[in-house]
C-alpha cells in the first residue's frame, strides 16, 4: 500500500507560497508538459523571479558546472534538512508496478520512492 502526502494542484505554486524573502522559482526541465496553472499573486506580493532552463541543450562541460553548482549549493542544503525533497508516495519494492503505474498516470507531485526494507 502506497503513503500519500496532499500537496497543491502544481509544484510551481508550492514554491511561490514559500516564505517572505524567497529569491523566487527555477524551474528546469519539465516531466509531463509545458503548462502549468500559477497564481501569479504570491509572486508579485513577494517579488519574486521566475527563471526556467533545460539541461537537455547543453554541452557535457555546461552540465558538469551545473552539477558541481549544486553539489556545492544544493547538497548542503539537503544535508542539513533545510530544504526536503517532495515524497508524494512510497512503496515496498515488491509492489513497483503499482509503483510504476503511477508513475505513468502522472497523477503525481513529487517523488515516488520504492523502499527495500
Amino acid at each position: 500500500m502506497a503513503t500519500s502526502n496532499k500537496k497543491p494542484a502544481c509544484p510551481e505554486a508550492q514554491s511561490a507560497h514559500g516564505d517572505a524573502g524567497s529569491d523566487g522559482l527555477v524551474q528546469i526541465g519539465l516531466q509531463a508538459g509545458s503548462t502549468a496553472q500559477l497564481n501569479m499573486g504570491p509572486l508579485l506580493v513577494k517579488r519574486l523571479t521566475i527563471t526556467g532552463s533545460t539541461l537537455r541543450a547543453r554541452s557535457v562541460q555546461e552540465k558538469g558546472a551545473v552539477a558541481a553548482a549544486v553539489r556545492t549549493n544544493v547538497w548542503p542544503l539537503l544535508e542539513s534538512g533545510a530544504v526536503k525533497p517532495i515524497i508524494h508516495a512510497t512503496f515496498p519494492l515488491r509492489a513497483a508496478a503499482d509503483a510504476h503505474r503511477l508513475l505513468e498516470s502522472s497523477q503525481h507531485i513529487g517523488k515516488i520512492v520504492l523502499v527495500t526494507s
